[in-house]
């Protein structure tokens, strides 16, 4: 350690103790609350496993952030932890010093250990400093569950050694211990694991869930139960849900899902990828909603104009601050349905995202009234989509007024292609050109990117590479 940043005396006094494990065992009991964290730190990074497990014992903070201090995932640390709460489970009444009342694995907690470490100067937080009251009815009242937080990732075949070992640990004590998952993320997993870990979580504790694999519509069903007990879920997102012709079991799996969404009486942020399920049946969804959407993101599949039309007649998107359709393409679709819906949402919309829609001029030039009245609009993109430098042109003038506008994300100019669609360089650069004198006689700086569709740098149809052009 450096001269200029001497060990202080608890860090000195935490290492004296762990030279003998016993005495530090032994004196846990009258440790002063200051020397816990430190000594804990030291006992975790020297893997001393019975100071750990006596230590949870005794351990004088509702919480112990665990997580925070492991980089990866350790079973040893973790047993010897989970032994420590078997020997507290096993009491009718907790030791008197022993405040603990959750176990955190999830990576949080660094401010609670950098504070008690004099890594950095902290205002002590009442709930992780102050000592908690002791109830003097304590002995009489039934122990509450501890509570275990985590998150939780499903993407291999099979869990991995610290996930399984925790869940087999909770699975022996389940009327004893609350397994708290905040976050689940599914991307691959055999659907009997999948239940297995769905059986033991504390299903109304999941306030996130992402689904990031390829699921049926009947497989969706099959689990729509469990998403119906997540009744605190704020974000959900399922990518992609695949239907290749619609049936008539399949309008079956469609209710059960939908019946599970009028639980989720707290969900603000929906993102559907590819789901393909909802053409012509969005309405059957959407009447399900029961609280104001924040954010709805619904891509890369196909819809009708009745499932638009039931899009904005839904009082339960009027106020959406963010608004994805990229990739649902809207070519042959009135131009007012868009225009109506962007009347709907333009007090709070923040921002809008129409790439590779298929809009025309037409269309645009039809929403550009009411895209002028999205006075909170920060971020609008409109990428992948064929538009003249005419309509681009009066796009820029019309958002010119918005005063949040900082991120602007639009297509090459129709006129930079050939007939045959391939890119002429020389024709963007002097279009680039035009548009910057546009930008000038509106009189304040922009942060424009112009997109060209392909990417003649990587091909793909939107690329996050490209600089400011404008």
């Amino acid at each position: 350690m450096s001269v200029g940043n001497p060990p202080r005396l608890l860090d000195l006094a935490a290492m004296s103790l762990l030279r003998d494990e016993a005495l530090t065992i032994f004196s846990l009991e009258y440790l002063p609350t200051e020397l816990f964290p430190p000594l804990f730190i030291a006992a975790f990074y020297g893997r001393c496993r019975e100071t750990l497990k006596t230590m949870v014992q005794t351990w004088p903070f509702a919480r112990l952030p665990l997580g925070g201090l492991m980089q990866k995932p350790h079973k040893g640390t973790l047993q010897a932890v989970l032994d420590g709460l078997d020997v507290l489970l096993a009491q009718k009444v907790r030791p008197r010093r022993c405040k603990l009342r959750a176990l955190d694995l999830r990576n949080t907690g660094q401010n609670f250990w950098s504070m008690w470490s004099g890594a950095r100067a902290h205002v002590y937080s009442s709930s992780l400093m102050a000592p908690v009251v002791e109830d003097i009815s304590r002995t009489k009242q039934p122990l509450a569950p501890l509570e275990v937080f985590i998150e939780i990732c499903l993407k291999k075949k099979t869990l991995d050694e610290f996930l399984a070992y925790l869940i087999r640990w909770v699975e022996q004590r389940k009327g004893s211990i609350h397994l708290c998952c905040k976050k689940l993320k599914i991307v691959s997993m055999p659907k009997e694991n999948i239940k297995k870990v769905l059986s033991i979580v504390q299903l109304d504790c999941v306030q996130e869930v992402e689904v990031n694999c390829t699921w049926k519509l009947s497989t969706l069903a099959m689990y729509a139960p469990h998403l119906g007990k997540m009744r605190n879920v704020q974000r959900l997102l399922l990518s992609p849900i695949h239907v290749s012709a619609f049936k008539e079991q399949d309008h079956q799996y469609l209710l059960q899902f939908a019946s599970q969404i009028l639980r989720l009486q707290y969900l603000r942020d929906l993102h559907m990828e590819s789901p393909s399920f909802l053409e012509g049946h969005l309405n059957q969804m959407f009447r399900c909603l029961k609280t104001p959407l924040d954010n709805l993101s619904i891509t890369n599949c196909l819809l009708t104009e009745s499932d638009l039309t039931h899009l904005f007649q839904c009082p339960n998107i009027s106020h959406l601050k963010g608004l994805n359709l990229s990739g649902v393409t809207l070519t042959n679709f009135s131009p007012e349905l868009l225009q109506v819906l962007l009347e709907k949402v333009a007090a709070t919309l923040q921002e809008l995202d129409l790439n590779l829609c298929g809009i025309m001029d037409s269309q645009l030039e039809a929403i550009l009234p009411a895209l002028s009245h999205c006075s909170q609009l920060r971020v609008f993109s409109m990428c992948g989509n064929l538009l003249s430098m005419a309509v681009m042109e009066r796009l820029l003038r019309h958002t010119d007024g918005l005063p949040g506008l900082n991120l602007e994300l639009y297509p090459a100019p129709r006129e930079s292609y050939s007939s045959q669609g391939v890119l002429h360089q020389e024709r963007l650069a002097l279009l680039h050109a035009e548009l910057l004198e546009i930008l000038r006689d509106l009189g304040h700086p922009r942060t424009i990117w112009i997109s060209p569709s392909p990417c003649p740098h990587c091909g793909v149809d939107i690329c996050d590479h490209i600089s400011p052009s404008i």
